[in-house]
């Protein structure tokens, strides 16, 4: 669900938030709002997605673990559709590799939500002004061209971009009418979807599928219902 705020007129940068948890969203409101210009909020990735395309921030904070469209899939989205928006990503996700990939995809800053305030600050100062950061306690010091060359490349993905979003609802346990319906498409189109992915992973099994939505990073284990 997103939640959209009516601000008065300023030259102050705008920024979108996105987590499921509010309290979090909360509390990054409060730390943010004396500097930038609170747009909205959103507490899954689909709502970010309509959300920013009708406010067009200049920044969207968002984390990897979200539910209905995880954060890597919609950031690629909403860089589709707004080509400048700043990404800035802020999880507990500490893999190196997933925060090189989140660079890769056009992201501005990786952070951790153990880094400090004044750390998250910066960092979307750094991307308002065109640059790129990741956290030192991801790089461990080394320069950023160094970290991304030696990080490991993502291998070529076998799924469409229509079927990450439905593997993602599925292994979330929705049903494919419940899919569907977030989709706007049939339950047999979803059906048929799920048994072309189980073919073209040379799969057998939905819950062969569900693991294989959780090594890929297209859901989160605790997404599951």
């Amino acid at each position: 669900m997103a939640k959209q705020f009516t601000a008065p007129l300023s030259r102050r940068p705008r920024i979108l938030l996105a987590d499921d948890h509010t309290m979090l969203l909360d509390a990054f409101r409060r730390l943010l709002e004396p500097q930038f210009e609170i747009v909205g909020t959103a507490s899954d990735g689909r709502a970010m997605v309509e959300l920013a395309t009708r406010s067009t921030p200049d920044v969207v904070l968002l984390d990897i673990a979200m539910p209905r469209l995880n954060g890597m899939e919609a950031a690629a989205q909403l860089r589709r559709k707004l080509p400048g928006i700043k990404i800035v990503f802020l999880t507990v996700n500490e893999d190196p590799d997933i925060a090189a990939e989140a660079i890769r995809l056009g992201a501005s800053a990786f952070l951790l939500k153990s880094s400090a305030s004044s750390e998250l600050t910066a960092a979307i100062e750094l991307a308002l002004a065109g640059k790129t950061y990741i956290t030192p306690l991801i790089t461990q010091g080394k320069a950023l061209d160094l970290f991304l060359s030696e990080s490991v490349k993502p291998t070529a993905d076998k799924l469409t971009v229509r079927q990450r979003e439905v593997l993602q609802l599925l292994a979330e346990g929705r049903s494919m009418k419940e899919a569907g319906d977030i989709l706007k498409l049939t339950p047999r189109t979803v059906a048929f979807h799920k048994y072309a992915m189980m073919e073209a992973l040379g799969l057998k099994t939905g819950a062969e599928l569900v693991q294989y939505a959780v090594e890929h990073r297209i859901v989160s284990p605790r997404a599951q219902r």
